[in-house]
């Protein structure tokens, strides 16, 4: 394919560029902030739901995070797709008019901060569109083939709405990896790859080492890692993403709570804390955030970290 485009931020960089210079802040989850904005997200279509029905509060999300301190955005499509809105009776133009929404609420967010900003399209797992937590485990019974297929429209239609990269995140199988990477390489946008991970292993149970080892040499993915996972697994992680992809790594990981997928709520005690970006950062880490149940206070003092000494 002909070498990818390079949108650029506000300031006149792309995200590979900057990725190459130094550390950049994404948000955190998007979910969680919706929640706090008193929004509604108990059927299957989750946040994607606002889309349609008040995209203002998803805007609203968004720049809490801008005024936090994130520079990447990424949008409100994880949980979006043609054929989670076919359920709902949304028809495929709809639909897609939903999708490019969705880049145009992140990138009006950011653009009210008046400082450099990135816009990272989400393309969530094959179970995510499934509602009922399989995006924790893989192994859907799919083949490659058909994940392509499910995968190809969405991808397309949100590259067209010229976000600054695609976010490949929650990844939990290299299966799936496998067939989101052919699909982005017909297209003209950077990409980032996410995995997550418990302990050393994909959610489907894959050696970490084998699942980074797919980005490397492909151009088109500007850095390899891990999100929505537990921050402890994150910082195993970073070392070996670092060595395997060659690339920039990409990490942030959960609160640390797990998400009860039968009861759908979240258990346990948070572990997320700040201070663990400066470990990341020593181990590869260019791309760093939070994912599920954590907000801007956290991505505020993760900002606080990074933010130079005298």
């Amino acid at each position: 394919m002909d070498t990818p485009r390079t949108p650029v931020g506000p300031a006149g960089r792309t995200l590979g560029e900057a990725l190459a210079e130094g550390t950049v802040l994404l948000d955190g989850g998007l979910s969680n902030q919706l929640e706090a904005q008193g929004c509604d997200l108990s059927g299957s279509l989750w946040s994607a739901r606002l889309l349609a029905d008040a995209p203002h509060q998803i805007e609203a999300a968004h720049a809490a995070y801008a005024r936090a301190g994130a520079q990447v955005l990424i949008t409100a499509s994880y949980q979006a797709t043609f054929e989670g809105f076919a359920r709902r009776g949304v028809g495929a133009d709809r639909a897609a008019a939903l999708l490019a929404g969705s880049v145009e609420a992140a990138r009006r967010a950011g653009a009210v901060t008046g400082r450099e900003h990135w816009v990272a399209a989400s393309v969530g797992p094959y179970g995510a569109m499934l509602a009922d937590g399989s995006e924790y485990r893989g192994r859907y019974g799919l083949t490659g083939r058909e994940l392509v297929r499910f995968h190809r429209p969405r991808a397309r239609t949100l590259a067209e709405a010229r976000p600054d990269a695609l976010a490949l995140e929650t990844v939990p199988d290299i299966l799936e990896a496998e067939a989101l990477l052919e699909v982005v390489q017909e297209l003209d946008v950077p990409v980032w790859l996410s995995y997550s991970v418990t302990g050393d292993r994909t959610r489907a149970g894959q050696p970490l080492a084998e699942a980074f080892g797919l980005a490397a040499g492909i151009d088109q993915v500007v850095a390899v890692g891990v999100n929505c996972c537990d921050p402890a697994d994150a910082d195993r992680a970073v070392e070996t993403a670092a060595e395997v992809s060659g690339k920039p790594v990409v990490v942030y990981p959960n609160s640390g709570e797990r998400w009860d997928a039968g009861a759908r709520r979240w258990t346990g005690s948070g572990t997320f804390e700040a201070g663990r970006v400066r470990g990341w950062q020593r181990a590869g880490a260019r791309l760093v955030g939070g994912c599920c149940r954590v907000g801007p206070s956290s991505i505020a003092a993760l900002a606080e970290q990074l933010r130079p000494g005298p």
